[in-house]
């Protein structure tokens, strides 16, 4: 019995022990979770802003913490070991408290908004191995004690503000794979001694501020699969020839970072090497024949460097080649037959080089063509017919060779095709039927060729997404089709210098989208349809050199943002509609040699068309070249069958004779009192001068006479004048703006504003000169005129290409003044070339603020009230702006 009695108080006081050890245990459990879920409440509570999801940490569920939002913990449900809040919205500063959980092997923060410094104490995470901060703002130095962090494997900062030198405590994290510094503010070199991290297999210092030479050190980085140095680091010298030891190297990015020199030849040895990126590079000389050993190769790009030579022929060998560009080189011979057997080939960009001969004639029979771009070439031949028979190409873009022969039919059967461009061949015989009516065709260009037969009519209902179709100076006749309606998204519809014949059809007030339409230089006949008034969004018109009869439609003043009008060498008749003097957007306007008849309106826009623009009209008066006579100059008489004469009684004549002599008394008084008005006003002329001058408001005055006009817009009228001193300068007389009225709006202010900007392609705002009911701005001379004039005139053909794109540059540099520089910033908002004026040395300098609009220091935009330009137009988005506003273009496509 007492054996039993003791036997039970054993068993009771060993359950006891581990009843009372549980319970401390579970204690000291819940008080670890909950101290972590304090830091992590902490951590939250420090942000500015996070993603509601984040409202699960809460203290008082701290329980639960494992099933936090973003929190995993070990498998007994204790330690945080990873924190993933990546993507989570969040902004403001990460809070060093996160250095308190330090049993954190994964910590993900990436793809939010923190700022400032990245807590230094990260070396208190010992059992840290994977740390991922990328495209965050955070910024400063990475100044860590990287020798704490021997777990370390994966490293990424991607894609942040960081700066200072790359910091060399990296190499000290012996189980390192993963490391990018890429996309941030690095300076300086890269260090030799990273060449010693052997155990990485992914390296990206890509997109930094980095100089001097790339090390041959990385060369020792064997284990690497993925090297990525290029995109805003400009290195001295070139590739490393040991970047052929790199055996194990799959990706291999060097491109944009001021490489030059020639191609390694070692990179040949590189068999597990599927991607090479060198372009954009300064590299020279050949294209190494081993880079034909690259077995394993889909993507190479070589464009936009000063290679030389031609295509390898070990290139054969390249089966697995999906991609290859080499455009923009100096490369020079035949495209080889091989490329076309290259059975994986979709990619082949080759455009801006010195090629010769056929296109091989197979290409595109591997059925995987996707993109062609062979143009700016020297290219012959025929175009192939098999270029889409697999039906996924996408891109051919063949401009500017001398390829001749008809299109291949089959092209209008790429139902894939959305961008052609074969402009600036020798091409010949029809289009192709359905070419033009491809379904996800949206540029189409065929100008410059030798293309002849009519367009195609749709015959299917499927709608376009064409955007831009130029069939420009090619022999194309016959009708223009009522399909041409179907092209609802058309935005420029380019048909001059062709043979069309017929009336323009009505179907083309269904182009709702079309801003630019030049039907110019053909044998179009009939009268303008009114529907045309429907293409709202035009803001360019040209139906020139045609045979075209009849009115002007008065439903053509119902496109409010037209800006050029161009109508001449016509059979238009009857009188010009005075409505098309109330389109303020109208600018530029051409109506002459037509059989127009009448006066001209002398009203709203009309008043600022140049004379020219009405000239060849015989029975039309009241342009400067035939002014109106309304006075008769017939003399009354009465016949009878005598043929004797009536004769007016002398005292009638004498009566005429005194009347005229006090009329004549009446005019030379008020002249007089006018003349002395003037003067008295002339007193009260106000001369504001943003320069020293030799000359004062009776000067300036002396200018503005009528045949010192030298032109006109919506502004005002401007007229070239001499100063005492020699200087020419040209004056801009206001329209419809009195610094009294109250339409000032702070005309004076921003006028004061204008006159302080000093850049070397801005027009010079001399002085400005105003009293109650004038304003006159006097700028600098430009005796060449405006670009426009220049291009659109007779000097435009000796207008070199060296000086165009002199002109686009020089104009970019002073929009770039006033976006950026000027205080305040001024946006111009009317760039065209118009308002582009040229020295006597063809130096160009942006004119006409009529548009611009300040940008005060809130970041707001504050349009310039008074000076007028020509509003409604703005001027349509392109690729290349200035080059399209200079009249010639620069495809980097």
């Amino acid at each position: 019995m007492a054996a039993s009695n003791t036997r039970l108080a054993f068993f009771s006081s060993l359950l006891l022990f581990f009843l009372i050890n549980y319970c401390q245990s579970l204690s000291s459990h819940n008080t670890y979770l909950k101290r972590q879920a304090s830091i992590l409440v902490s951590l939250k509570q420090s942000l500015e802003s996070y993603d509601p999801s984040l409202d699960s940490w809460n203290v008082s569920n701290y329980h639960l913490l494992c099933s936090w939002t973003g929190i995993q913990c070990d498998d007994m449900n204790r330690s945080v070991v990873a924190l993933d809040i990546s993507n989570s919205n969040i902004s403001g500063t990460l809070s060093p408290a996160i250095t308190e959980l330090r049993s954190l092997v994964n910590l993900s923060i990436q793809g939010n908004s923190f700022s400032d410094e990245f807590p230094r104490e990260i070396h208190k995470l010992i059992r840290l191995q994977f740390l991922n901060i990328s495209n965050n703002l955070f910024s400063g130095e990475l100044a860590w004690e990287f020798s704490q962090l021997k777990e370390l494997q994966v490293l990424d900062v991607y894609n942040n503000n960081l700066n200072g030198t790359l910091p060399l405590g990296v190499t000290q994290l012996g189980k390192l794979k993963y490391l990018d510094f890429g996309g941030n503010y690095f300076q300086g070199t890269i260090p030799p001694s990273y060449g010693s991290m052997q155990q990485l297999n992914y390296l990206s210092l890509k997109g930094n501020d980095l100089r001097g030479l790339i090390p041959g050190e990385l060369g020792n980085l064997t284990s690497l699969e993925q090297l990525y140095l290029g995109y805003y680091n400009e290195f001295d010298g070139g590739i490393p020839p040991e970047f052929g030891k790199l055996i194990n190297l799959v990706h291999i990015d060097l491109a944009n970072c001021s490489l030059s020199g020639p191609i390694p030849p070692e990179l040949g040895g590189l068999n597990k090497l599927d991607t090479l990126f060198l372009q954009t590079n300064e590299l020279t000389g050949p294209i190494p024949p081993e880079l034909g050993n690259l077995s394993s190769i889909i993507s190479l790009d070589l464009s936009n460097n000063a290679l030389t030579g031609d295509i390898p022929l070990e290139f054969s060998g390249l089966r697995r080649l999906t991609l290859l560009n080499l455009f923009l080189n100096k490369l020079h011979g035949e495209i080889p037959y091989f490329i076309a057997e290259l059975p994986e080939l979709e990619v082949l960009k080759l455009w801006h080089n010195n090629f010769t001969g056929a296109i091989p004639a197979k290409l595109g029979e591997n059925g995987r063509l996707t993109e062609l771009d062979l143009s700016s070439n020297k290219l012959t031949g025929l175009v192939p017919k098999s270029l889409c028979l697999g039906r996924k190409l996408q891109i051919l873009i063949l401009r500017i060779n001398f390829l001749f022969g008809p299109l291949p039919d089959d092209l209008g059967h790429c139902d894939t095709l959305w961008r052609v461009r074969l402009g600036q061949n020798y091409l010949t015989g029809s289009i192709p039927s359905g070419f033009l009516y491809l379904p996800e065709l949206s540029l189409m260009e065929l100008q410059n060729n030798y293309l002849s037969g009519q367009v195609p009519q749709q015959i299917s209902k499927t709608p376009s997404k064409l955007a831009q179709m130029n069939l420009a100076d090619n022999r194309l006749s016959g009708p223009l089709p009522a399909s041409i309606g179907n092209f609802s998204n058309l935005q420029i519809l380019l048909l001059s210098g062709n043979r069309f014949t017929g009336e323009i059809p009505s179907q083309i007030g269904q182009l709702k989208n079309v801003f630019t339409l030049d039907m110019s230089r053909n044998n179009l006949s009939g009268n303008i349809p009114p529907e045309i008034g429907d293409c709202r969004t035009l803001t360019y018109l040209d139906l020139s050199q045609n045979q075209l009869s009849g009115p002007i439609p008065v439903h053509i003043t119902q496109i409010h943002i037209l800006n050029y009008l161009n109508i001449s060498w016509n059979h238009l008749n009857q009188s010009l509609p005075k409505e098309i003097g109330s389109m303020k957007s109208l600018t530029s306007a051409d109506f002459s040699h037509n059989n127009f008849s009448g006066s001209i309106p002398e009203f709203g826009q009309y008043s600022f068309f140049n004379s020219t623009s009405f000239s060849g009209n015989p029975q039309l008066c009241g342009s400067y070249l035939n002014p109106c006579n309304y006075s008769s100059t017939s003399p009354l008489q009465f016949h009878d069958q005598n043929s004797s004469t009536s004769q007016v009684p002398g005292k009638f004549k004498l009566l005429f004779a005194l009347g005229l002599l006090g009329c004549s008394l009446v005019f030379a008084v008020l002249a007089i009192i006018k003349t002395r008005k003037i003067r008295r006003n002339s007193n009260s002329w106000k001369l504001t001068a943003f320069q020293k001058l030799e000359f004062g408001c009776e000067d300036i005055l002396e200018c503005v006479k009528e045949n010192n006009t030298i032109g006109r817009g919506g502004a005002g009228i401007v007229y070239r004048g001499l100063m005492p001193n020699g200087e020419p300068v040209a004056v801009k007389k206001l329209l419809g703006i009195s610094r009294g009225s109250s339409h000032d709006n702070g005309l004076s202010a921003e006028v004061q504003t204008l006159g302080q900007i000093r850049h070397r392609n801005i027009v010079r705002l001399l002085a400005f000169c105003s009293n109650k009911e004038t304003n006159l701005l006097v700028y600098e001379y430009m005796p060449n005129g405006s670009l426009g004039e220049v291009l659109h005139g007779k000097r435009g053909g000796f207008l070199k290409w060296d000086t165009r794109l002199k002109i686009a540059i020089e104009a970019a540099k002073g929009l770039c003044y006033l976006h950026h520089d000027c205080s305040p910033l001024i946006i111009h908002r009317d760039v065209k070339s118009n308002n582009i004026l040229l020295s006597s040395d063809f130096e160009a300098h942006v004119a006409d603020f009529g548009l611009a609009k300040f940008l005060q220091g809130t970041g707001a935009s504050e349009c310039m009230s008074a000076i007028a330009g020509s509003y409604g137009y703005i001027a349509p988005g392109t690729p290349f702006t200035y080059g399209v506003m200079i009249g010639f273009s620069i495809n980097l496509v």
